[in-house]
């Protein structure tokens, strides 16, 4: 059992009030970076950006000013497990935003009292991490294919081949990188 008090911790809510006293025109982006392989190990990642108006840096700092008039004070990732927790059970993608919002304004030294939010420990708590990725060998061997990359088929064979896969697997993966061949 960890051994802390939740309550030692700041909510990304107070976090984002104060960004928002600090600098009112502040904006806060996300942006959802899960991919496939995520999906399948039920994990979401999404990166949040603080972004600030340009007038508000001061002139001897200014190296690259933004075309847009933003540019990034901070940034943020997390990630977040499906079904680890009462929220994740039905909003893991929105409670992985929110701790990514607030790894983005602990970065940008509004952390309180701590760096971890209290959204974060709470995970801590639950104990738990996603699982490797199971990798579908045979249906990237199939999208290769389908781009004629060949090269690209021998190194999967590689990497099939190190990964320990089944004899069945790399005549597959041998199979694709003949059609993709002969095309």
């Amino acid at each position: 059992m960890a051994n802390f008090n939740l309550a030692d911790y700041e909510t990304v809510e107070e976090r984002i009030r104060r960004l928002y006293e600090l600098h009112p025109d502040a904006r806060i982006v996300t942006k959802n970076l899960t991919t496939l392989q995520d999906r399948q190990v039920s994990t979401w990642v999404v990166q949040a950006k603080i972004l600030l108006p340009v007038w508000t840096l001061p002139d001897a700092s200014v190296e690259f000013v933004p075309n847009d008039g933003w540019y990034v004070k901070a940034t943020g990732l997390a990630f977040e497990v499906d079904g680890a927790g009462m929220t994740q059970k039905t909003s893991a993608l929105e409670t992985c935003e929110t701790s990514a919002i607030g790894r983005a304004l602990a970065n940008m030294n509004l952390s309180g009292n701590r760096r971890a939010s209290r959204e974060e420990m709470a995970k801590v708590a639950t104990g738990v991490t996603p699982k490797a990725p199971v990798r579908d060998w045979l249906a990237e061997a199939e999208q290769l294919a389908l781009t004629y990359s060949v090269d690209a088929l021998r190194q999967l064979w590689v990497d099939a081949r190190a990964a320990k896969q089944p004899e069945t697997v790399l005549a597959g993966i041998q199979g694709w990188a003949d059609v993709a061949g002969k095309s």
